[in-house]
C-alpha cells in the first residue's frame, strides 16, 4: 500500500520573480487515478518555458491556485492506479509532460500523471540524465526529423552547446546527417565537438556564412534547427539552400521579421512545433530513438548546473540569465522531509 501523505514541493501561488513567489513546504501527497502512475523523484529538470510560465512572459493569469512547475523529471514508480500494471511499481523512469495543463510538476518529491508520461529509464543511466530528457531531448528530435529525412543533406544547428541543441548534433548525426553549428565561446565549441559536430563556428569572431562555405565547398546548408529566430532571422538568406527547411523551436522576441520574398523565391520551408503537443507517431518516433540510445550508451548529456529544492529560486534565475546556454539546469530532490 502506499503509504505517504506529505511531501516537500516548491510551488507559487502568483508570478512574478523567482525568489519573491517561490515557497518551499509540505503539500499532500497527489493519489492516483485510473491510469495514472505515482512517481517517487529524485531529480526535477528546469526549462525556459518553466521560467517563462513562473515570470508572467507567457500570461500574469495563474491557471490554477498554485502550480507546482517543470515538466521534467526522474525517479521511480512508488504507486499505480486501476488499469496500469502493478508489475510496474519500481520501475525507474523519466517523465514529460508532468505538468502541462496541470497543477502538479516534479519540484515535488512526488508526481501523479499518466502512465504512458512516465518511460522505462535503463538501470545505468543516472536520474540526472533522466531528467534532461522530456522538453530537451524530445524537442531536438522533432526539430530533427519533422520535415523528412537529413540523411545525406548538411544540417545547422544554432546554439549547438545548449540543452536543446546538444541533443539535435547527436540526433542528426545518428540520422546521417553532415552536422555544422554555431557556438559562443571556446568551452561550448568544446562543447559541441563532444556532441559530435563536424563543424563548429563561433558567430561572436566569425563569418558564419563565410565559415559555412570555407567549412563545406558550399554556401548554402539544407536545414537550419533554430534556437532564436529573433537573432539569427538576417542569417537566412545567405544560408539557407533552395528548397530548404528552417525549423524554429524558439525566439528571444515573438515578433520576428523575416524574408518572405527570398523564401518564396527559394521554396523554403519554414516549420515551427510545440514540443508538449507532439503528434502521437512523432512522440512515439522520439521515446523510441531515445530509449534505444540510451541502451546503447550513444546519446551524450550535459549538466550545466545543479540545485537542492531549497535554491530552486536560484536555478530559475540560472536558466533566466541563460546558464541553460551550456547545459541543463536541475534540481535535486530530498529522500526525506527535511
Amino acid at each position: 500500500m502506499f503509504e505517504p501523505r506529505e511531501m516537500l514541493a516548491a510551488f507559487y501561488e502568483r508570478k512574478g520573480r523567482a525568489r519573491d513567489v517561490f515557497v518551499v513546504a509540505t503539500l499532500p501527497v497527489p493519489r492516483p487515478r485510473p491510469h495514472d502512475v505515482v512517481v517517487r523523484l529524485a531529480v526535477s529538470g528546469v526549462n525556459p518555458s518553466d521560467v517563462k510560465s513562473r515570470n508572467g512572459r507567457i500570461s500574469m493569469e495563474m491557471p490554477f491556485p498554485y502550480v507546482i512547475p517543470h515538466s521534467d523529471g526522474a525517479g521511480v514508480i512508488a504507486a499505480v492506479g486501476a488499469g496500469v500494471d502493478a508489475h510496474r511499481v519500481g520501475d525507474r523512469v523519466w517523465v514529460y509532460n508532468a505538468q502541462w495543463q496541470r497543477p502538479h510538476g516534479t519540484a515535488a518529491q512526488y508526481v501523479v500523471l499518466p502512465a504512458s508520461q512516465a518511460v522505462r529509464l535503463p538501470d545505468d543511466v543516472d536520474f540526472e540524465t533522466g531528467a534532461c530528457l522530456g522538453i530537451p531531448a524530445q524537442t531536438a528530435h522533432r526539430a530533427v526529423h519533422i520535415d523528412g529525412s537529413v540523411a545525406g543533406k548538411t544540417v545547422l544547428v544554432t546554439g549547438g552547446a545548449g540543452a536543446v541543441g546538444r541533443y539535435a548534433i547527436q540526433f542528426a548525426k545518428a540520422a546521417g546527417a553532415s552536422v555544422l553549428t554555431t557556438v559562443s565561446s571556446a568551452a561550448k565549441a568544446d562543447a559541441a565537438r563532444h556532441a559530435g559536430a563536424d563543424v563548429i563556428i563561433d558567430y561572436t569572431t566569425e563569418d558564419v556564412a563565410a565559415s559555412i562555405r570555407a567549412a563545406t565547398g558550399r554556401s548554402h546548408v539544407d536545414r537550419v534547427i533554430e534556437v532564436d529566430m529573433a537573432a539569427n532571422a538576417g542569417l537566412y538568406p545567405s544560408i539557407i539552400a533552395k528548397g530548404g527547411t528552417i525549423v524554429c523551436y524558439g525566439s528571444g522576441v515573438d515578433d520576428v521579421a523575416l524574408p518572405v520574398r527570398m523564401f518564396r523565391q527559394s521554396d523554403v520551408t519554414l516549420r515551427f512545433f510545440l514540443v508538449y503537443q507532439l503528434p502521437l507517431a512523432a512522440r512515439r518516433a522520439a521515446i523510441s530513438d531515445i530509449s534505444k540510445m540510451l541502451k546503447q550508451r550513444a546519446l551524450s548529456h550535459a549538466i550545466a548546473a545543479r540545485f537542492p529544492i531549497a535554491g530552486i529560486a536560484e536555478a530559475h534565475d540560472a536558466v533566466e540569465a541563460g546558464l541553460a546556454s551550456g547545459g541543463n539546469v536541475v534540481v535535486q530532490l530530498p529522500e526525506q522531509i527535511p
